[in-house]
Formats: C-alpha cells, structure tokens, sequence
C-alpha cells in the first residue's frame, strides 16, 4: 500500500512543497519504505528529492526550498512487488513526451505482459521492477502516438482511456505533465482509493488530489469528492475537467481499507472509516457471544493499539465488559505490518508495544485487533499478556481470517507465509498461542460498510475469499507473486541502487 498526493496553487509564485510536505506526513501510515516529491517551476523545469526512510528523514528545510514549483506530486511507499531499492522511490519521471511524472498506488497483475510491449514494440528502457515505472511508460507511450508537439485534454483523456484497457489490476494514479498540469485517474473497479478537493484563495483555487480525506480536511480544502471508478481529472492552469471514461465495471472499492490501512478520520467512497469500524465492533461482540457463549468468562477487553481501538471499544460496550488500554505504543515505531523483512517486524512489536502488568494479572482477556496476516505481531502479543500474568487471552479479530495473497497493492506475503492458509480457527489459535482465535464473518464485514453506503454492491475481498474482482489472476501470476513477495526477495542486494540520473534536480538524502 502507498500514499499519494498531488497539488496545483491559483498563485504561481507560491510553492507547492510544502503542502505536499504535510500531505505526506499525514499518509505516511501507508507507506514507510520511501517518499518522493516532484515539483515543476518556471517554464516546465522540474525539481526532485526522493530517497529510502520516513518523510521526517527525507526532507529539511534546504531539501524543500529547493523544490521550486506551484504544483508537484508526492508519494510514499512501501514495496508490494520488487524490491525496497532507492531505485524504486515514486514519483518516476519520463521526458519523453512533454516531461511527464507520474505516482502510483496499487499492483497490476498483468505486469509482465506490459513490460514486454514496452521493451519489444514500443521499445521504451524499463529500469527498475516497480510496475509503477510501466505505468508512466504506458501513458507515455500513449501521449507519444499523437505525434503532436503539444498534447490538449482530449490526447490526454484517449491516452488515459486507453491506459486502462492495456493495465489490469487496482491502481490509483496522480500525475504532471511539465508546463500543463495535474493528471489523476483511478482503475475501472476503483479497488485504491483517491479524493478529490479545492481550496478557495484570493488567486482563485488551489485543488488537490490524495489516497485520503484527511489530507484535504486538514489542509483546509472544501468539496471533497472522490474520484469515481474509471475516471479521469485534468487540471491545467486554467480549467479543470472530469470525465468518465469506463462505467462498465462493477465498482468494488478494497474492503481492507477500512480493516486497516486508512485512518478513522478519513473518508473514503462516501464511507466513514471511523463508523464502519464501530459497525464491526458490534458484529464482532455478536462472533464472541456465538464462540464462548453467553457466560463467558472474559474479565476485560484490550485492544492492540491503534487501528482495533474503535472497533473494540464498541465491542466493549455492546458486550457490558471493562475497557482497558492495556498495551502502550511508543509512537516512534513504525507500522509493523508493512516493514520489510520478518525478523524486523518481529523485534518491532516489543519495541513498539508494552504491556501494562496491572490490566492482566491475573484476569481473563479479549485482545482485540485489526486482522491476524503473517501472525507474528499476534504471537508476540499474546505472549507479552502471559507475561504480563493474564490467565487466559482470547484474541478477536475485527476481519476473517487472511487466506489469500492480494495482488491489488496490499503487501500481504506469500500464501504459505500467512497464518490463516490451510489453518482453522483452533489451528491459529494454536499458530499464536492463544485459547481462542474469534473472527469477523465476512458477510458482517461487508455489511458494516454497505451498511453507511447502500448502493456499493460489491467490495473487493480477495484476501479472505479469493476471488479477484478485475483482470486475469492465474495460478502462474500468483507463483510469481510467491516468488517476487517473499521476504527474501524484497531484502536482497539490488542491481540498482545509485540515485537516477534524469536530468532533474536531485536532492537525494542517504536512508
């Protein structure tokens, strides 16, 4: 999963770093392997600083002034396919047509494909595994074919149309072309999420585009929208200018987002994460009583901090039980889940995470989390609460168990590397220690967020039940995905790893 941002200023003499700055900051929880932004100045220059490591050690102050530009793009990234090489830092940039910068969010699945088009008939140099690199070449490519010296929206609405027949899988993609302006569009599904907003100024109106609301909400923009499924958006310097260009498919916005990945403050396809996280509180409370019975014995509910607290705190309400913050997080730790390399995330969660003795002695208690993936924070946590003298720990999971690898942007590792494969509930249980593994029902997880947006008919729940909503998943794309997503994969040495040279301005700080 990744982050991405995109800004143009009404006021040209203004500089669009140091929003995008924030932006990022505020959606790095999506991503912690790298960040990037491109700005572009005067007469279509564009300036870069991109690198390995979190927003905070990327950019200073120096780094950000020389970010010269009233728009630019942003992202930040964890590595899904490929490796977590400086190489592969967005946003990536081609000159050929009219300098163009693109960021990306989202996996495709027919990567390989892509990447052969691109090297035999369209004979553009691919340098690095990101399939986010074959998505700029793609449009590139595209714009290249009208042949023109200057491209106007309807070039860039059939390049982008025809993006989307040639790329399958989730994507959400913001974009510059040099001296123009700002490019977004979201897959024909709508699997990554991607809103839309506009702030007004003296000079006119600033407008932005990001994974989440929250940006938008905190920078001040108003008329938040989402970008729709198959839509694109162009902003030059003087208009701004929607169209659907896919309305064929069914829409199926990734469910995992509100499990997990999106902040509770965020909305996302008219959904608020917050009140669909109370909704699966309450279908959970409804599991625990199912799997324990009525008079169970838990003495209290601790939720793994932060993303499960909403959920288990309604839990706690419904079920008339005692809400105790039990773990204490050091907030200067990053998000396990999407650390590269498993011994990493192992050491992480003890850093990360302490437990309070007082909360577990000698009690009986639901530790309640977000999702159980690889189970090594789950194991861990279960053991500090015996360390920490619970008698008993029951953990409740406010998703189904993960059986399947996603192949639209979420890092989940191999399907042998997940707890859930081939395991049931007593079985995980087992895997992690615990005396009872209690799991949301998916169709209670749908409900929860169908229920604040009735007209959603489908989301995209492939990690639980295997069914992959958009393009051709195979059973030999997913033996590459095994062998591309592995951690061994993702740590080893890279072929590439001195920063790009492409004729930007590069401010490039070590990791």
């Amino acid at each position: 999963m990744c982050g991405i941002s995109a800004l143009i200023l009404s006021n040209t003499k203004e500089l669009a770093c140091s929003d995008l700055f924030e932006s990022l900051g505020m959606l790095q929880h999506r991503g912690q392997d790298a960040a990037g932004i491109v700005t572009c100045g005067a007469k279509g220059r564009l300036y870069q600083c991109k690198g390995n490591g979190l927003v905070r050690d990327i950019f200073d102050e120096d780094h950000l002034r020389n970010l010269v530009g009233c728009m630019g793009v942003g992202h930040v990234r964890y590595p899904t396919a490929g490796s977590s090489a400086h190489a592969e830092a967005q946003p990536f940039y081609v000159n050929s047509p009219y300098g163009l910068v693109l960021a990306h969010n989202g996996n495709l699945v027919n990567a390989a494909e892509l990447r052969h088009f691109l090297d035999h008939d369209a004979h553009r140099h691919i340098n690095t595994d990101s399939d986010s690199e074959l998505l700029v070449n793609i449009l590139a490519n595209n714009l290249q074919t009208t042949g023109k010296f200057r491209v106007n929206e309807e070039d860039i609405f059939n390049s982008i149309k025809d993006l989307f027949k040639q790329c399958q899988g989730g994507y959400a993609c913001v974009g510059m072309i040099a001296g123009f302006g700002l490019i977004a569009f979201r897959d024909p599904n709508g699997i990554r999420p991607l809103v839309f907003g506009r702030r007004k100024r003296e000079s006119g109106y600033d407008y932005m585009f990001a994974s989440e609301s929250v940006v938008l909400d905190s920078l001040e923009f108003t008329d938040v929208t989402d970008v729709l499924p198959g839509e694109a958006i162009i902003i030059s310097k003087r208009s701004v200018s929607r169209r659907r260009l896919v309305d064929d498919q069914i829409f199926s916005p990734c469910v995992f987002e509100y499990v997990y990945f999106a902040r509770p403050d965020s909305i996302i396809d008219g959904i608020s994460v917050y009140k669909s996280r109370l909704e699966m509180g309450e279908s959970l409370a409804d599991q625990v009583t199912r799997a324990l019975g009525p008079d169970h014995d838990i003495d209290v509910v601790i939720p793994v901090p932060d993303t499960s607290r909403v959920s288990a705190l309604q839990l706690s309400y419904k079920l008339n039980l005692l809400f105790r913050e039990g773990f204490i997080k050091n907030r200067y730790i990053g998000r396990t889940f999407i650390m590269p390399g498993q011994e990493l995330r192992r050491k992480s969660v003890r850093r990360k995470l302490n437990a309070m003795a007082l909360e577990f002695v000698n009690k009986n208690v639901l530790l309640v989390d977000d999702s159980i993936v690889r189970g090594t924070t789950s194991r861990e946590i279960v053991q500090m609460a015996r360390d920490a003298g619970a008698k008993k720990v029951y953990f409740a999971s406010c998703a189904p168990p993960i059986r399947y690898p996603n192949v639209y942007g979420i890092d989940m590792p191999t399907s042998r590397e997940l707890v859930g494969h081939q395991r049931n509930e007593d079985e995980i249980a087992l895997a992690i220690g615990a005396d009872k593994v209690i799991f949301q029902d998916l169709d209670d997880l749908v409900q929860a967020c169908r229920k604040l947006r009735p007209d959603i008919q489908q989301f995209d729940t492939s990690v639980f039940d295997g069914l992959y909503v958009a393009g051709d998943v195979t059973p030999d794309y997913l033996m590459q995905l095994e062998t591309m997503r592995n951690d061994t994969a993702k740590n080893g040495p890279s072929i590439e790893s001195a920063p790009e040279t492409i004729g930007l301005h590069n401010s490039f700080r070590p990791k």
